[in-house]
């Protein structure tokens, strides 16, 4: 069964409050968390206060995406705010293992994110110690956008890798996720889905939600 984390930035934004509780009521295992700078990516995500308001209200995991050009600048601040699971990408630092490490240290499931254009390989050396690679299947910075096929054999390679080193370490993908490619990324080696508007924009979550965790 897929790991499933519907991302609110397809949320209804008045509503944040009955958003996240719908995601923990319809099954889902985590709830997907966007923060970005205006800088790596041309747009503002969630704040850390949004983050801490949100986590009074579920119990689920919070994992939370940082595309921001200074992730250690907001690891220990969105950890403050509630978060279980932090990806930060790889292209915004010259050295993961700082931050990896100092994830370890405080009790922070440790994650590395991929842009499209960057190459399953750039995170082989750091496989051993994440909990998660997320392999970007748009260009992150903003929701909607249309599915990269040409992101599956990154997927691939990912897991053929994992598998290789004898690891657990689970492969997220995120963006233009839903019925048809879910199962796309699921047969390519993924086993945590990011799902925005296939989720919210739904009349039938608890569907998707069953969709998402059996796709294959």
């Amino acid at each position: 069964m897929n790991i499933v984390s519907p991302s609110l930035l397809a949320a209804d934004a008045g509503k944040l409050e009955r958003e996240i509780i719908s995601i923990q009521v319809f099954g889902a295992h985590w709830a997907h968390i966007d923060v970005m700078d205006g800088h790596f990516v041309p747009n503002l995500g969630f704040s850390p206060s949004i983050t801490a308001m949100l986590r009074k209200s579920v119990n689920i995991p919070f994992d939370v995406h940082l595309m921001t050009s200074d992730p250690m600048k907001w690891i220990p601040v969105f950890k403050d705010a509630g978060a279980d699971i932090i990806s930060f990408h790889i292209e915004a630092v010259d050295d993961p293992m700082p931050l990896i490490d100092y994830m370890l240290a405080n009790g922070i499931k440790p994650c590395i994110a991929l842009k499209p254009a960057t190459p399953a390989e750039s995170v082989f050396p750091y496989l051993s110690k994440l909990f998660m690679v997320l392999a970007m299947t748009v260009e992150p910075g903003f929701g909607g956008q249309k599915f990269m096929p040409e992101m599956l054999p990154k997927i691939e390679s990912l897991r053929k890798e994992i598998e290789r080193q004898g690891l657990q370490t689970h492969i997220q993908v995120d963006g233009g996720i839903d019925g048809i490619t879910c199962s796309q990324c699921a047969k390519a080696g993924a086993d945590v889905l990011v799902a925005g508007s296939f989720f919210f924009k739904s009349y039938n979550r608890n569907a998707v939600i069953k969709t998402l965790k059996n796709a294959e």
